[in-house]
């Protein structure tokens, strides 16, 4: 069943996403076309309650980001530098799942 929805996710981050250029603490750094949102979201927690983020948010790929971890940074030239605080895995089984990132803006946002 999963194969009906595989590449969505994909397929939205080329519609709505940006070039971010992401800085892993282990790794080179690369643009990697992604979403970033300011405004709070909700998203449905592993244990299927809603949680709401009121922190800047990053949703990308998970695949495009295989070795992402807490303290690794983004860069988008018109907003700033984030540092990623916590990541939200969506469970999703597609290769092309999205994990979304809580993040710190590096200038006290």
């Amino acid at each position: 069943m999963t194969r009906l929805f595989d590449g969505m996710a994909g397929i939205l981050a080329g519609v709505f996403g940006d070039r971010i250029r992401y800085q892993p603490a282990a790794g080179p750094e690369r643009e990697v076309v992604s979403i970033f949102r300011a405004m709070p979201i909700e998203v449905t927690a592993a244990d299927g309650q809603i949680l709401r983020i009121d922190a800047p948010t990053w949703r990308v790929r998970a695949n495009l980001v295989p070795e992402l971890a807490r303290g690794d940074r983004i860069e988008l030239p018109t907003v700033g530098r984030f540092t990623v605080q916590v990541m939200h895995k969506s469970g999703s089984p597609a290769a092309d799942a999205v994990v979304i990132c809580e993040l710190h803006g590096e200038d006290g946002e």
